[in-house]
């Protein structure tokens, strides 16, 4: 177990270079910052002076470099308004990170008694409801169903608050929004596992042994049907992370996704990588958790 997590890490710092790079060629094609910056009827001198301080006048190697050895001090650079960039980050992602969870939560709650509950009465009224509410979950856009919350719950009906990150009830229409379309993809993989391991010859075996329905299903054809739904769930997770740039303009959210879209409308460089140096993080640490979890799902799970 050990030399598999090393060597996780090890392909971790890989995929990051090559995100670092990739990224850092990437954000240079949008075109100059100083023409942002500075008016359009600033004199050339002007504009020079603001490359210069920024350090845009030198070689892109030069620039990448420096990039490069402020990463291995864990430096991301100062933003092109001055201010360092793990700070800004650190300013939007408390809200993301919260509101992430509370989306996650939502679909959990939703998502896994509905896809039990769907395959193991399936043919029924219940498994009928659940693949209905996987196809709207499926169906409908984020963007759309947060303006109908919106409207329904904040304009119409005056229960919710519709903007900002204002207390607990602020979160509840936005992490709906989230979790909405999570719901779909939890729902329709939990009701297939369960159906493959239900019909499983130890399931049987469970069965003709007197056990309880509620242990067979639960202890049984649960644990071994929640690996997938997991890793999807660890995708699901780092996406929440990321931000939902959709639902975050909607409830005007202070979100690293906002964050992050202002960054690129402002050619602000430094910004734009250190959140995908983040996001890629997420990602990478997720899935990591995820792959050394599933050997406690599944004892015949063996990393070698």
């Amino acid at each position: 177990m050990t030399r598999y997590i090393l060597s996780r890490f090890a392909q971790a710092l890989i995929g990051i270079f090559f995100i670092v790079t990739l990224v850092f060629v990437l954000v240079r094609l949008t075109g100059d910052p100083a023409s942002i910056l500075v008016s359009d009827f600033a004199p050339i001198d002007v504009q020079e002076r603001v490359r210069e301080r920024l350090g845009l006048d030198r070689p892109y190697y030069e620039q990448y470099l420096t990039y490069l050895g402020g990463l291995i001090r864990l430096d991301l650079g100062e933003s092109f308004s001055g201010r360092p960039v793990s700070d800004i980050i650190l300013q939007y992602l408390p809200a993301t990170a919260t509101l992430a969870l509370a989306a996650l939560s939502v679909a959990v709650i939703v998502a896994v008694p509905l896809g039990i509950l769907s395959a193991v009465y399936r043919g029924t009224w219940i498994d009928t409801v659940a693949r209905a509410v996987a196809l709207l979950g499926q169906s409908i856009p984020s963007f759309w169903l947060a303006i109908m919350l919106v409207l329904i719950f904040g304009v119409l009906l005056l229960w919710l608050p519709v903007a900002y990150r204002e207390g607990p009830a602020s979160y509840v229409l936005p992490a709906v929004a989230m979790g909405w379309a999570a719901v779909a993809g939890i729902v329709r993989l939990i009701r297939s596992s369960m159906l493959d391991v239900l019909d499983s010859d130890y399931i049987r075996m469970a069965r003709a042994k007197g056990l309880p329905p509620h242990v067979v299903i639960v202890h049984h054809a649960l644990r071994s049907a929640m690996i997938p739904v997991l890793t999807f769930t660890g995708l699901l997770l780092g996406s929440f992370l990321n931000g939902s740039v959709v639902v975050e303009s909607v409830f005007a959210w202070p979100g690293v996704g906002t964050m992050t879209l202002s960054a690129v409308s402002g050619r602000d460089f430094p910004v734009v990588q250190g959140a995908v140096i983040m996001f890629a993080v997420f990602f990478i640490t997720i899935n990591l958790m995820v792959d050394i979890l599933y050997a406690f799902l599944d004892p015949r799970i063996r990393y070698r």
